[in-house]
């Protein structure tokens, strides 16, 4: 058995790298290259290649083609650049901005992944005769009773398993995660030892349709109706003020509410509790109004044990990716839907966001966040969260 799980040498497994032109993707070709495997990396153009050349700290920008084509060229394998920039506005881009106009926080990272990169880009491997295809994701991948899982990566910091929640067993047959097991500073030390040159290359940082760091600006030039104004409004009903879009907030969000001081009210930190994309609303009201306990999931990938119909699962959820995972109790529904309960109350659950699933370090599975409902009894529940609750 080969490194990466086939019952045949190395030199007798084809492999397709996904190669981004940084460190990660290009040590794992480096790796399976000097292991004697049939390499060959593949990197996506995803948008105008003209206007990303000399762009920094973007994934798949000019700059990282011809960086990917240099380290292909280091270690001596094929290199090859697959224009998927029609495939990534319909699957992404656009997706993207329909999101942020129905009031929900989007996660284009992991739209690419489950329909550029792990569905087209896979489709590609298989035709090219690839027995695997290999990614610089820090996950790893799991032999489970029920057939190929994910789990967190060895290091904490740098985990991705959020962000591929919705990986199917059925692409996971074809998937390789050769750094799941590596911390970055031991992956950076084997660039240095492949004589890589992006072995200090910095890490991509920003969503890489959004060069300015400015969703709205993007958004809006999308979609022209989603800068519309509409009205800011108190949890108690009382009209605060106004807005240029609800494209330029979040639920959760505290700061450049542009409201100002009002006069002769005590000073109450406000929060984005929820938007009424409908209305043009954005609804603010104090921390309290953001406690959340009950979690409406879409479109759920499961990749754990089969679980029957209404059986509460006790598991840990993470809600965002840079918050660390809560107690839940989940209860699959039927269409792709499921129910969390969490143990405590949540706050600043968005709609768009992903909810992902663990038993300690195993990934489980997620989805979408539809809706979060305030823990707010029924008497005391301000009438505006209904009117604009889903």
């Amino acid at each position: 058995m080969n490194s990466l799980g086939f019952a045949r040498p190395p030199a007798d497994t084809r492999v397709i790298v996904a190669m981004s032109g940084g460190v990660d993707s290009s040590v794992v070709a480096g790796l399976l290259a000097a292991e004697g495997y049939d390499v060959a990396g593949i990197t996506l153009q995803l948008y105008d290649h003209g206007a990303a050349v000399g762009r920094k700290g973007a994934c798949c920008a000019g700059q990282d083609i011809y960086d990917a084509r240099t380290v292909c060229d280091r270690l001596g394998i094929a290199h090859y650049v697959l224009d998927y920039e029609e495939r990534f506005r319909r699957a992404v881009i656009e997706d993207f901005a329909d999101s942020y106009l129905g009031g929900e926080t989007p996660i284009p990272c992991i739209r690419c992944n489950q329909r550029v990169k792990f569905r087209d880009l896979l489709e590609t491997a298989r035709d090219l005769g690839a027995d695997a295809l290999a990614t610089g994701h820090y996950v790893r991948r799991i032999d489970t009773p029920d057939g190929p899982g994910l789990a967190r990566a060895a290091d904490p910091a740098r985990d991705q398993s959020y962000f591929l929640f919705a990986t199917t067993r059925d692409q996971l047959d074809l998937l390789r995660f050769p750094l799941g097991g590596l911390t970055k500073p031991e992956t950076r030390a084997l660039a240095e030892r492949l004589e890589l040159p992006v072995a200090a290359k910095p890490d991509s940082q920003d969503i890489c349709f959004v060069p300015t760091g400015s969703y709205a600006g993007v958004v809006e030039k999308l979609r022209p109706s989603a800068g519309e104004p509409g009205e800011i409004v108190h949890v108690d009903g009382r009209v605060l003020g106004r807005h240029d879009g609800i494209i330029r907030y979040t639920i959760g969000q505290r700061r450049g509410l542009g409201l100002g001081g009002r006069r002769g009210e005590p000073e109450e930190p406000l929060f984005v509790v929820r938007l009424d994309a409908q209305c043009r609303r954005v609804v603010v009201g104090p921390k309290s109004a953001l406690a959340c306990q009950r979690v409406v999931l879409r479109e759920v990938n499961w990749l754990g044990a089969a679980v029957a119909p209404g059986q509460g699962l006790a598991v840990e959820v993470k809600l965002r990716s840079a918050q660390p995972a809560v107690v839940a109790t989940l209860t699959l529904g039927p269409a792709g839907t499921a129910e969390v309960m969490l143990a405590e109350p949540a706050y600043g659950v968005a709609p768009g966001q992903a909810c992902v699933v663990y038993q300690g370090d195993r990934m489980l599975g997620g989805g979408w966040i539809a809706r979060g409902e305030i823990s707010v009894s029924a008497p005391t529940r301000p009438a505006i969260l209904d009117a604009v609750q889903q």
